[in-house]
């Protein structure tokens, strides 16, 4: 298994140089103002639509706490990066030498993408789309393994599918039952 890893880093990571501007703007972009900028407007006009607000919610919560599952995998089972242990890779961002078990970048995208996949999928497609090209983008700028990537994908997708499952079904709970009288309404006004 970990041969078959190898051999898919080396050829995502072997790509060539003409697709950098691409995938690194997919693996370092979350970290220019810009495009925070840009998500944070297009999350705050969905939060508009009613039928986008719960998929917004979602993934405010979800992100953060995909984010945080894999800090605490990196610390609690220290597996390393390709930067740092194979030698030829072809490294396109700062080396980076800390622990890279799960990774952030895909488990955060992920976590945005599941939700918009759930409740409005033209838009979740989309996500999908970038969850998945930030995830090769790691292994192309040479800060993860493959196996590293679905891992964060993983997470990322769990923590939004748990969300997702108690959200439903604190609704469930709250909506009136078919044959029942509306709570909200006096009893004589019950047919």
């Amino acid at each position: 298994m970990r041969q078959f890893d190898l051999q898919v880093f080396h050829w995502i990571n072997g790509w060539p140089d003409s697709l950098n501007p691409l995938f690194y703007s997919l693996s370092e972009g979350n970290k220019w103002l810009g495009v925070r900028l840009v998500l944070l407007a297009f999350l705050a006009f969905c939060l508009w639509k009613p039928k986008l607000r719960p998929a917004v919610v979602i993934a405010f919560i979800a992100w953060p706490l995909a984010n945080e599952i894999c800090d605490l995998l990196k610390n609690g089972f220290k597996m390393g990066r390709p930067s740092v242990e194979v030698a030829d890779a072809i490294v396109r961002v700062n080396r980076l030498t800390s622990f890279g078990t799960a990774s952030a970048h895909s488990a955060n995208m992920m976590a945005v993408a599941v939700p918009f996949l759930y409740y409005a999928r033209p838009v979740g497609f989309f996500w999908l789309g970038i969850a998945i090209l930030t995830g090769i983008s790691r292994i192309y700028v040479g800060v993860h393994y493959p196996y590293q990537v679905l891992f964060g994908w993983m997470v990322g997708a769990a923590m939004s599918g748990v969300l997702i499952v108690g959200w439903e079904a604190w609704k469930k709970r709250r909506a009136p039952h078919k044959g029942e009288p509306d709570a909200e309404l006096p009893e004589s006004s019950a047919l």
